[in-house]
C-alpha cells in the first residue's frame, strides 16, 4: 500500500529567494546541489548513502512535514520547521475512486536512538525491580523472625505482615512485592522484538538505520518482518540504511544519495555493496 506518493524538495533558486532562510540554516543547501527535487515512493523505498549523505535528514524532513510522532527528539530548531513549511511539499496517493488516501493515524518515524533507549529502559526497569526485591527480602526476614506483641491497634499491620511471612516462602513473598524481572535478551533480540511490537497494519513507517544493533541473521529476520507487513498488512516503509541486506529487498526503490544527481539504482549497483562483493571475492578461497 502506498500512502505517501511523492515528496518535493526546493531548487537552489527557491532556497536563495528566501532571505530569511538564506543564513545557512540546517538543512539549507544540502539537497539542491544533489539535484534532488522530487522523490517518488513505492511500497518500500530506501535512502542509501555514506555518513553525511543526508539519509537521516530526508527522513526528518518528511516526518516534520507530515507531522509524524517520534519518541526521540532530534537536533532541530524553529528554523528547521520554517524551512520544511516553506520549501517542502508532498502528495498523497489517490484511490480507485479518485479520492486522496490520507496518511494513516499511528504512522511514525522510528530511529536507532529509539532502539537504544528501549534497551536501556529495560535494563533500568530491571534495576528498579532488583531494588524492590531486595527491600522485600529484608522486610520478609525482619517480619518472620521478629517479635510482634499485639497490645494496640497500631501493631495490627505489623502482626498481619508477620502472619503473611509465616504462611509463604521468601521466594513467593519477594515475587509478590518486588515483581519479576523483565527477560533480558541480546540487544539484537530486543531490537527485533521492539520492531515487532511497533509495526501495526495499515501504517506508514519511516525507519532510520534500523539495522543498528542487528547481526546479519537478525537483519534477515527484520527483512522478513518488513516484507510481511508490506505485503499482507498494507504498510508502507521509507528506510534510511547502508545495510546490504536491507538494500537487497526485492522491488525496493533505492535512491543513491552519494550520486550527483541523485538517481534510483539497483542494490548491486551501489558502491558500498560492491566493496563487500570485492572483499568476499578476494577471500573466496577461504570459504571453500
Amino acid at each position: 500500500m502506498i500512502y505517501l506518493k511523492s515528496f518535493g524538495l526546493p531548487s537552489i533558486s527557491m532556497e536563495e529567494s528566501d532571505e530569511h532562510l538564506k543564513c545557512r540554516v540546517y538543512p539549507y543547501g544540502i539537497f539542491p546541489f544533489k539535484e534532488l527535487r522530487t522523490i517518488e515512493f513505492s511500497n518500500i523505498t530506501m535512502f542509501y548513502g555514506g555518513n553525511g549523505s543526508g539519509k537521516s535528514t530526508l527522513l526528518n524532513l518528511i516526518a516534520e512535514k507530515l507531522n509524524l510522532p517520534r519518541e526521540t527528539p532530534f537536533n532541530s530548531s524553529d528554523r528547521f520547521s520554517e524551512y520544511v513549511n516553506k520549501m517542502c511539499s508532498y502528495e498523497n496517493s489517490i484511490d480507485e475512486d479518485g479520492h486522496m488516501i490520507d496518511i494513516p493515524k499511528g504512522s511514525k518515524i522510528i530511529t536507532s536512538d529509539d532502539i537504544f533507549n528501549h534497551v536501556i529502559k529495560l535494563r533500568y526497569d530491571n534495576i528498579k525491580i532488583d531494588k524492590k526485591k531486595e527491600a522485600a527480602k529484608n522486610t520478609f526476614m525482619d517480619a518472620k523472625f521478629g517479635s510482634v506483641k499485639f497490645d494496640s491497634l497500631d501493631k495490627y499491620e505489623a502482626l498481619k505482615l508477620q502472619n503473611d511471612t509465616r504462611q509463604k516462602t521468601m521466594t513467593t513473598f519477594v515475587r509478590e512485592r518486588g515483581g519479576s524481572n523483565i527477560k533480558m535478551n541480546s540487544n539484537g533480540e530486543s531490537a527485533l522484538s521492539y520492531f515487532d511490537k511497533q509495526f501495526q497494519s495499515g501504517k506508514l513507517y519511516l525507519l532510520d538505520e534500523p539495522e543498528n544493533s542487528l547481526s546479519p541473521m537478525f537483519q534477515i529476520r527484520l527483512i522478513k518482518l518488513i516484507l510481511e507487513c508490506s505485503y499482507y498488512c498494507d504498510c508502507q516503509f521509507i528506510i534510511a540504511t547502508h545495510s546490504p541486506f536491507l538494500l537487497s529487498i526485492d522491488d525496493a526503490k533505492i535512491y543513491d544519495l552519494d550520486s550527483i544527481p541523485v538517481i534510483v539504482k539497483k542494490w548491486f549497483e551501489l558502491e558500498n555493496v560492491k566493496i563487500y562483493y570485492e572483499f568476499f571475492k578476494d577471500n573466496e578461497k577461504l570459504f571453500k
